[in-house]
């Protein structure tokens, strides 16, 4: 038997979703869900300097009701050069918790 006590919402998007967007506009869509308690799974990822940016952005609108986000991801796999990572997961740093990470497997426990 399985008993659900609350739920989570997850949300997948796409890489094409997030090329549309200006890098002001992606990072204050992804705040916004994560601000609204989901979980955001991006195909394709930030780049280092957006993932810097939302930090830091993040970082400015901490308060009593929002403790941050929890942000994990795995590079690409070219070489050196790795600008965009292939996959990143974000939520609020209050029911996301990376427990493993390595360069293809990313293990997250989620609380609610």
């Amino acid at each position: 038997m399985i008993t659900v006590i609350g739920m989570i919402e997850v949300d997948l998007i796409s890489e094409e979703k997030v090329k549309e967007m200006g890098s002001v506009e992606k990072l204050r869509f992804i705040l916004d869900f994560v601000r609204a308690g989901k979980i955001v799974v991006l195909e394709g990822g930030l780049t280092a300097e957006e993932q810097m940016k939302l930090i830091e952005f993040t970082m400015s609108q901490i308060d009593e009701n929002f403790t941050g986000i929890e942000i994990s991801s795995y590079p690409s796999k070219r070489g050196f050069l790795r600008k965009k990572t292939r996959l990143t997961i974000i939520g609020p740093a209050d029911m996301m918790k990376t427990i493993k990470k390595d360069k293809d497997w990313i293990s997250a426990v989620i609380r609610i």
